[in-house]
This record gives structure tokens, sequence and C-alpha cells, in this order.
């Protein structure tokens, strides 16, 4: 499937793009548009005004997709706590990851292109998610 979201991949895209990878369409291919009328009509466009899985009612797209697709794994959740902190940093979450987190994605926008910045941050994403796996099933930070 053809997903779309705007070029200049910071947070949000980068977290939702990894949780469509990983947890909704394994072969997904990401295109990157400057405007939303760019969108190819064979795609699903994602954190982009106007749309669907996009922010909502106070939650950003993360969560959106997590709400749309029912993906009901507490660990998801956990993640998209620290991925709303790091976009929208309204403290509605206890996540002081969140600033390091944003700060490393924004720093890989001015040195990457968007696929590359995708590349690089599927693996931290997915260490992420096992550390607080591992934190949930130990009931305490894993050493």
């Amino acid at each position: 499937m053809k997903w779309a979201t705007r070029a200049g991949v910071h947070i949000d895209r980068a977290a939702c793009a990894w949780l469509i990878r990983r947890h909704v369409d394994a072969d997904a291919e990401f295109v990157f548009v400057s405007d939303p009328s760019e969108v190819p009509v064979d795609a699903t466009a994602f954190d982009m005004r106007g749309v669907r899985l996009s922010h909502h009612g106070g939650d950003c797209s993360f969560e959106t997709v997590l709400r749309h697709y029912d993906l009901a794994d507490p660990v998801l959740w956990k993640l998209a706590e620290l991925v709303h902190e790091a976009d929208i940093d309204d403290e509605r979450f206890d996540a002081p990851e969140a600033p390091g987190l944003d700060v490393i994605l924004r720093g890989l926008s001015m040195t990457c292109d968007d696929e590359r910045v995708l590349e690089l941050t599927g693996p931290l994403f997915d260490g992420l998610y096992e550390y607080y796996r591992r934190a949930m099933l130990l009931g305490r930070p894993p050493a």
C-alpha cells in the first residue's frame, strides 16, 4: 500500500511510518509531498491537515493511527505518550525522554532526506519498543 505524508519528516511522521510498517502494513511505501494536493490518489495520507490520520482532539497522528487501526498494545500506547510529548509538548504525559527524542529527529531531518530518516529511525523505534516492553514485563526499567 502507498502512504503519503508531508516532506521534512520529524517525530510524529517518523513514528507513524514506523508504526505503519511494523503494525499495519509491512510492505508500506512512503511518498513525501510538500502540498496535500500532491497526495497520489492511491495513497493513504497521514499527519497532514484535513486528513483522517492526523492530529485530532489534542492527539498527535501516532495516537490517531493507533485508534484507527484498533492497536491496543500497551507498549505502543507508552510510545504514543513519548511521541505525543516530543511532537506537541503540552505536558499531557510524563515523558522526560521526549525533548531528547525530538532533538535527535530534528537533527536527522537536517542532515538526511526523508527516506533516510525513516531508515535510521526504524531501529530507533524498534529499540524504544523493546525497552518499554521489557520495562512493562519487569515492572521496572530494564538493566
